[in-house]
């Protein structure tokens, strides 16, 4: 698995359906839910007419770890849910990529959220990680 200062990627070798649909199941096996759906290929081409490929971002919420996060910062909204995104680059193979809530949650400056944040960014790395990679990747 892949990161970068802000998130987790996998380069994954299902199709783009089978994508959404497997990190969407490997959420839920670790508490989340999908609140909302960002289809980026079809707003920009309702709104801008422009061709892209295959975008989404999914808004995934654990509503028990939420809750708690909450309780020790109300503003922490402006941060959730967190996202998990899935899209087809150039070379056609799906990237399914989620952030990191640590680095997320670090802007806030709440040693309190920190044990938070590392479950959060633990189950989504074991979602992640229920993905088939591309022959010769890390898992």
């Amino acid at each position: 698995m892949g990161h970068n200062d802000y998130g987790y990627t996998v380069r994954t070798a299902l199709d783009y359906a089978a994508a959404v649909a497997a990190v969407t199941a490997a959420l839920k096996q670790e508490g989340f839910g999908v609140l909302t759906t960002i289809d980026m290929q079809a707003t920009f081409k309702a709104k801008l007419g422009a061709d892209i490929a295959p975008y989404l971002i999914l808004g995934a919420c654990n509503p028990p770890l939420a809750q708690q996060a909450l309780a020790i910062e109300p503003e922490l909204g402006l941060l959730l849910p967190c996202n998990v995104i899935v899209y087809r680059d150039d070379a056609g193979q799906t990237i399914v990529s989620a952030i990191n809530p640590e680095a997320m949650f670090s802007i806030v400056r709440r040693d309190e959220l920190t044990a938070i944040a590392q479950e959060v960014g633990a189950r989504l790395r074991r979602a992640m990680a229920a993905l088939p990679v591309v022959a010769g990747e890390a898992p």
